[in-house]
């Protein structure tokens, strides 16, 4: 594929008909081209378009979809997707399953540089950032690959990469995968999950974009995240947290807190105590997730030290759930399956 060529799901519709009035073409072409670049389908099927547009579309320009490398399907129904972009590089997108819909986690990076210490995200670092189209084109693949019309229901910006690293790209996404010509996901339907950069928060919080968001926390005492999360040296929590509050109140949306179970680690009294300061006044909720197997010195939590975390933050008042666990059988977690694929098949 010659990925030279510009990839249409990178344009807004606006951007279409400018491309396509630079070719001496009539403007509502590009409405015709986008509704056929929603349902995921080759140039050579847009066949309410001119035989001749549809080859200089496809000589010019590709559509921009990845291609499925590989799907890991788990007994919970859980289906994680390995996609592979134009450039050969390899991206995790897992579809979950829930009562209420269909939930896509999408990456928003090739590798990651935040290097947290239970991740597999970032464990060959990063690669590059991801462009708003290649994150529309997770979404709209997997869309088509359960079929006709509209299957995706919630978007969560919580698979490989730091989204606000990639800040531009995403707002992009974000403001493509809401419009109104395309999929038309609610800003309430969509979760952005970050290790807290601070000054993108704040941009965040301006750019009239009220999507969930999500800090992965971890920990509320600032000694023990710097040393599972390096990025609480470059922005420490009080800072972090004021940033959140201002998301908070900015756009009126309940803040959630993503917090790891760690067995032996970030479970006791003082944690919990901790916790309860450090989010004392929020509208939030916290979610508490139990590691993943084992990963370097730590090991996940027992049942019994699940249950006895969470009567802790009862007792002090905190909201707080454990997260329904998904895709175990399928190594679910960020960045398994890319790592495991790349190091048997060397791709």
């Amino acid at each position: 594929m010659n990925v030279e060529k510009k990839a249409l799901l990178d344009f807004s519709l606006e951007e279409l008909r400018a491309e396509l009035a630079a070719m001496g073409e009539r403007p509502f072409r590009a409405a015709q081209i986008y509704q056929w670049l929603q349902q995921c389908r080759p140039f050579s099927e847009m066949n309410n378009l001119p035989k001749a547009l549809r080859e200089r579309l496809a000589a010019q320009y590709r559509e921009g979809y990845p291609e499925v490398e590989t799907v890991a399907v788990s007994r919970d129904g859980t289906r994680k997707y390995l996609l592979r972009l134009a450039d050969g590089n390899l991206i995790e997108t897992v579809l979950m399953r829930y009562r209420y819909g269909n939930t896509l986690c999408i990456s928003t990076q090739v590798g990651c540089p935040m290097g947290c210490v239970f991740c597999a995200s970032g464990l060959n670092g990063i690669v590059r950032n991801m462009t708003a189209g290649e994150m529309l084109g997770e979404v709209l693949r997997v869309n088509a690959e359960l079929g006709p019309g509209r299957n995706i229901t919630n978007v969560v910006l919580m698979g490989t990469g730091e989204p606000l690293l990639n800040y531009k790209q995403v707002v992009k996404f974000l403001r493509l995968l809401h419009a109104e010509e395309g999929m038309h996901v609610a800003m309430r339907n969509i979760s952005l999950s970050t290790c807290g950069i601070t000054p993108a928060i704040d941009r965040l919080a301006a750019e009239g974009l009220p999507v969930t968001l999500c800090l992965s926390l971890h920990s509320a005492i600032p000694e023990k995240r710097r040393h599972i999360m390096p990025v609480e040296e470059r922005f420490p929590l009080p800072e972090t947290i004021r940033a959140m509050r201002g998301y908070e109140q900015k756009t009126g949306r309940r803040t959630i807190y993503e917090y790891i179970l760690l067995s032996g680690f970030n479970m006791g009294e003082e944690d919990a105590d901790a916790l309860a300061t450090l989010l004392r006044g929020q509208i939030c909720h916290v979610n508490l997730i139990p590691l993943n197997g084992s990963v370097g010195q730590f090991q996940a939590p027992t049942e019994a030290e699940i249950e006895r975390f969470s009567s802790m933050l009862r007792r002090r008042g905190v909201s707080a759930t454990r997260r329904r666990t998904l895709g175990e059988d399928i190594e679910g977690a960020c960045g398994q399956l890319r790592a495991r694929y790349q190091a048997e098949t060397g791709k």
